[in-house]
């Protein structure tokens, strides 16, 4: 559950950012098939790569973070 929350806010902001996911995954370095099953819900990413993304959207962690 917790996984699929930050899966649908990191998508929704790299869509709102105009990347692909082609283009997203190459950026953070990781494969579309790793960026895909995180936005899918199936994948929690590691702290890392969380501040990758969010550095690559020029938001924040706190931005990225499921809301309750």
């Amino acid at each position: 559950m917790e996984a699929e929350k930050w899966g649908r806010r990191i998508r929704a902001y790299r869509k709102l950012k105009g990347f692909t996911q082609e283009s997203f995954s190459k950026e953070l370095g990781v494969s579309v098939s790793i960026l895909g099953e995180i936005e899918r819900g199936n994948r929690l990413p590691a702290e890392e790569l969380l501040e990758k993304i969010a550095l690559s959207l020029k938001i924040t962690k706190e931005d990225l973070a499921p809301k309750e």
